[in-house]
């Protein structure tokens, strides 16, 4: 009789049992691939909790995790600590020392582990302002406590039989995790997700995942402290895929060809970036080649699924295909059957391109406090529509409140806010949770995002404007990189626009255009003249009253480190306006 599957740490057994993968986890350690079999990681795990036991962790206590990449230990690391009873509380490795803090102190965590020296010296500075009785590092760092203590401390079985008991007091109900979320505005809150809450969210995305179980390999590259990532490598537990963690965003490319991953997920800012330097070296051809490369992205751009463009389409997509999108695919190992995206709006000529390269992204929708996702599409049996995030995942009930917001019911919705029954009241309702997005589902049951309520801002003569269609319309330019759309209280809309700067040098390069530096590109008139091409071609999708009638170029690339930006890569609308006040002002104080 096959395991249930009710708590995160069912999962490996799951897998022991139906598949017994001899690579279940791989990491590259100094310069070498290193795997781990299912064996070895269940092995692994029992042996930390053994060493966590002896430490004295109770149940409920809270561990951090705090790795700058995915890797082997942490997975080990988050068996371990949940069969103890206690909860795993991942932190993004990119926030600052002072939130560091905020979260080590708010979920009360006790331990920790670090990764290596660059978390280690951020976390010190804070340490001492914490309950944190021990670090422990992944890296072998001098002076510092591995990771490998505690599998030393529990090397011997004597206690494996506590181990099981824990486990055994463990229910579906159980809180699993905190995780705190990267908050476009304000202190991060932490969300409580259950042990069913993510369980029950990967069975149902299960039932969308188009792959040969117990054969695939997976690359895995988004921060794994995020929950999308984090269902995502319990999903690839379950369907017995191979997983291998990528090094970095920057050796995507060098990884992927190495492993030669049949399946990948990221956020839409990556595939952004993947396609940017696609078409960079494609603008680098000359001749019939270059021609050949813009006739297939042309191509690609008309993209519709299942030959609804018809044969003659069909046939042109075919050549496309071997003669220009296999060498994307190559780029990118060449096995891949499946992308997915999370996170933010993906942009629909992406959705197009990647797809008709036959590498298609299937985008979903969902948040932290769902578990998270609540609909994906699925390219198999007509799931699959451009524009869409696909139809409500089984289990979940989605329903549109009158102002079009998009409320979701179901197992997988989170417990609330970690010490704030306020906020959870807030958004918790009648057993539904309020999203604070907007959609509206078509006929065939697919879901649309159509904004956010609380982007959403009525200018000084009283008309509504919505922010992210005008920033998702204008994003499908080549010319713009980033565009937050302002007026809030204001008489007009207006933007704030970072631009493409590499696409817009290798443009002036063509135009015989001189740009000494970003701040040269910013003021140039005829970088200024044709990005507002580009505004007035959006506009005219647009009534009059939401038109951006002004912008201002950045010099800078928004970014986290910079404050611009989440870690999951979407904008921190307040600070980004705080940074740019003076370009505020230049636009409506002028």
């Amino acid at each position: 009789m096959p395991i249930e599957i009710t708590r995160l740490f069912d999962f490996p057994y799951y897998q022991l049992e139906k598949y017994n993968l001899p690579k279940a986890f791989t990491t590259k350690y100094n310069g070498k691939w290193e795997s781990i079999s299912t064996k070895e990681y269940i092995a692994q795990a029992n042996t930390l909790s053994r060493g966590l036991i002896r430490l004295g962790v109770q149940p409920n206590d809270k561990i951090a995790v705090i790795s700058t990449n995915n890797r082997t230990e942490w997975n080990i690391c988050d068996i371990g600590i949940l069969q103890t009873g206690a909860q795993n509380v991942p932190i993004y490795p990119t926030i600052s020392k002072e939130d560091y803090e905020y979260v080590l102190n708010h979920s009360e965590a006790t331990y920790c582990f670090v990764s290596d020296t660059t978390i280690l010296a951020k976390l010190n500075q804070i340490k001492s302002n914490t309950k944190l009785k021990k670090v422990f590092t992944f890296d072998d760092i001098p002076g510092e406590e591995s990771w490998t203590e505690i599998l030393k401390l529990g090397k011997d079985e004597s206690n494996q039989p506590e181990v099981e008991e824990r486990k055994e007091a463990v229910t579906s109900e159980t809180l699993a995790t905190l995780i705190y979320t990267s908050g476009t505005t304000g202190r991060p809150k932490g969300v409580m997700l259950s042990h069913g809450n993510i369980v029950s969210n990967v069975l149902s995305s299960e039932q969308r995942v188009p792959l040969t179980y117990g054969k695939e390999k997976g690359l895995s590259f988004l921060p794994v402290c995020h929950i999308f990532e984090r269902m995502i490598l319990y999903l690839y537990q379950y369907c017995g895929v191979s997983v291998y963690f990528a090094e970095s965003i920057e050796k995507l490319s060098e990884n992927a060809q190495e492993v030669k991953p049949n399946v990948m997920t990221a956020v839409p800012r990556l595939y952004e970036k993947i396609y940017d330097k696609i078409y960079a070296k494609g603008a680098e051809l000359s001749g019939i080649k270059k021609k050949l490369f813009f006739w297939a992205i042309d191509l690609g751009l008309k993209y519709e699924p299942y030959g609804a463009n018809g044969w003659w389409y069909e046939k042109q997509l075919g050549i496309a295909r071997k003669l220009i999108f296999s060498k994307w695919q190559a780029a990118l190992g060449g096995e891949l059957k499946l992308m997915v995206s999370g996170s933010a709006a993906l942009q629909s000529r992406l959705t197009r391109v990647f797809a008709a390269a036959g590498m298609p992204v299937m985008e979903g929708y969902g948040l932290t406090e769902t578990s998270p996702v609540i609909s994906v599409n699925d390219v198999r049996n007509g799931g699959f529509r451009v524009g869409t995030v696909g139809r409500i995942i089984n289990g979940v009930e989605v329903k549109i409140a009158e102002n079009g917001e998009i409320l979701a019911k179901g197992p997988n919705i989170m417990m609330g806010y970690y010490k704030d029954p306020e906020k959870s009241a807030e958004v918790l309702k009648d057993g539904y949770f309020h999203t604070g997005d907007k959609g509206e589902v078509c006929e065939e049951g697919f879901l649309k995002i159509t904004g956010r309520t609380k982007e959403m801002f009525k200018t000084s003569g009283g008309k509504y404007v919505i922010p992210p269609l005008l920033e998702g319309e204008l994003k499908q330019s080549r010319f713009i990189e980033q565009i937050m759309v302002i007026g809030e209280g204001e008489k007009m809309p207006a933007a704030f626009i970072q631009p493409n700067f590499a696409f817009v040098r290798e443009w002036a390069n063509r135009h015989n255009i001189n740009l000494d530096d970003n701040k040269d590109l910013i003021a140039n008139h005829k970088v200024i003249e044709r990005i507002q091409e580009e505004v007035d071609a959006c506009n005219a999708k647009f009534g009059k009253w939401e038109q951006i009638k002004r912008f201002e170029l950045t010099p800078e690339e928004w970014s986290i480190d910079g404050g611009h930006l989440t870690p999951t890569m979407k904008m921190k609308r307040k600070i980004i306006k705080q940074i740019y006040s003076d370009l505020y002002d230049k636009i409506y104080r002028c």
